[in-house]
């Protein structure tokens, strides 16, 4: 398979996985941009984080039509969210790549676990 169709398959297979559990394409994109595209580990997280972007703004979309949404709390969360985000992008480039498996490795299996065991 081409590198091209590659990552169009890869971005089809985050696509359903975030339109399906409304978030979680980063747990395979991340994997996936490094094995497939060759990105090196940091650059993996910054680069799907501007993918996942524009698939969540389409979820939201699709998930807020028709229902009640709590736009407070939307609203709320998205603030500490941006904060967190500008946190987190900051500190992302002083963690060594070592550490960030580890950490990235840490939270989805606590996320995981969470799952299975709910």
């Amino acid at each position: 398979m081409t590198k091209r169709i590659t990552q169009a398959v890869t971005g089809a297979v985050v696509g359903i996985t975030n339109g399906l559990f409304g978030s979680g394409g980063g747990t395979i994109l991340v994997p996936a941009l490094e094995k497939f595209s060759g990105i090196e580990a940091h650059k993996a997280h910054a680069t799907a984080l501007a993918i996942i972007f524009p698939l969540s703004l389409l979820s939201v979309f699709i998930y807020t039509r028709g229902s009640e949404t709590p736009w407070s709390t939307v609203m709320w969360i998205s603030a500490g969210g941006v904060a967190g985000g500008f946190f987190g992008a900051k500190v992302l480039n002083k963690v060594k790549t070592k550490w960030l498996y580890k950490i990235f490795g840490i939270c989805m299996i606590a996320a995981a676990l969470r799952m299975i065991f709910r």
